[in-house]
């Protein structure tokens, strides 16, 4: 009886993989031909209601239609630094159904401060970039400083006297002050917390004199006057605070920062199934809806190719790489 069970999954295998090839259709663009034809899980690293994940479930909401009307669904698995969720992916089947939707401090930060169980540059096949996060550079109005300039200028007065603090140790808003610094040869006091929130309260209250954060979460309070905002680390300025300059503006060049997201598979998903889903996360990034609900968070609609988003990352993290080694920055 197993003999024959046997047999007969044998001719039903030859059935189901013989048009294909008698097709003459490559196994890979078939599988793209077909794909998805089961929801996609979206796994996001961080918990539910911060900006990493409100990114996610835009991009989620979106991407459905443009893969046929299937299912993406979120889901979150927070802890260590990202680094549960990266290897969750890593291990998964590398099929298409399961996606890491990562940030920069992940791909670019994360190898030169910890030890990883799944590297990176290895363990993902990039797919696209999603979206770029630049920061405002936002002071305690008790400061004496109404511009970048004169930020700086106190600050080289009088070195290791003034502060700035950071959501921790290690993060994209803590290297951000590093790099302000490396770009102004001042010398800042870095305040880890653990967590934006407590840094926010504190900023507010005096007790710190600056910080690096989304502009999401500094607009609200530079509208009421509890913060100052001095500048903002993109290429060009935010819609959301488009009377506050951009670092270059104020004179403060080679200090671009700032955080952005990307879409990775495990590594070995076949090339057709990532081309399909990059030119579609592509057409979520470049629709008017989507552009304009990542604005009204302060990030920047962004997509890429897969070839495009590796290079990115590359660059990213070899000069992150640059600035802990040089600075000499460690997690304890």
């Amino acid at each position: 009886m197993e003999t024959i069970d046997k047999g007969r999954r044998r001719l039903l295998g030859a059935a189901l993989t013989t048009p294909v090839l008698a097709a003459g259709l490559p196994l890979n663009t078939y599988a793209a031909d077909n794909y998805p034809a089961r929801p996609i899980n979206l796994i996001v690293p961080f918990s539910p209601g911060g900006g990493t994940d409100i990114s996610a479930r835009l991009l989620a909401a979106a991407l459905g239609p443009q893969l046929g009307g299937t299912s993406v669904v979120v889901d979150n698995r927070p802890g260590a630094g990202g680094q549960i969720a990266a290897d969750l992916v890593a291990r998964s089947n590398n099929d298409g159904y399961s996606l890491l939707f990562a940030n920069s401090g992940m791909l670019a930060v994360n190898p030169w401060l910890y030890k990883l169980h799944s590297d990176p540059a290895t363990a993902f096949a990039p797919i696209s970039m999603f979206s770029d996060l630049p920061f405002a550079l936002v002071v305690s109005p008790q400061l004496a400083a109404r511009n970048v300039q004169e930020l700086v200028e106190l600050a080289r007065k009088e070195p290791g006297k003034h502060t700035f603090a950071s959501s921790g140790t290690g993060g994209a808003p803590h290297l951000a002050g590093e790099i302000f610094q490396q770009a102004t040869g001042t010398q800042l006091t870095h305040v880890p917390y653990k967590g934006g929130g407590p840094a926010m309260t504190d900023l507010m209250a005096g007790r710190v004199d600056m910080l690096f954060a989304s502009i999401l979460e500094t607009v609200t309070y530079v509208q009421a006057g509890k913060l100052r905002a001095l500048a903002v680390t993109g290429p060009t300025r935010s819609p959301a605070m488009p009377d506050v300059p951009t670092l270059d503006e104020a004179g403060v060049h080679n200090a671009q920062t700032g955080s952005w997201t990307a879409v990775l598979a495990p590594a070995g998903t076949p090339p057709a199934v990532v081309d399909k889903l990059s030119e579609a996360i592509r057409r979520v990034a470049d629709s008017a809806d989507v552009k304009k609900k990542l604005e009204a968070q302060g990030a920047v609609a962004h997509g890429s190719t897969p070839a495009e988003l590796a290079k990115i990352a590359a660059s990213e993290r070899a000069r992150y790489g640059d600035i802990i080694k040089t600075r000499n920055l460690h997690v304890d």
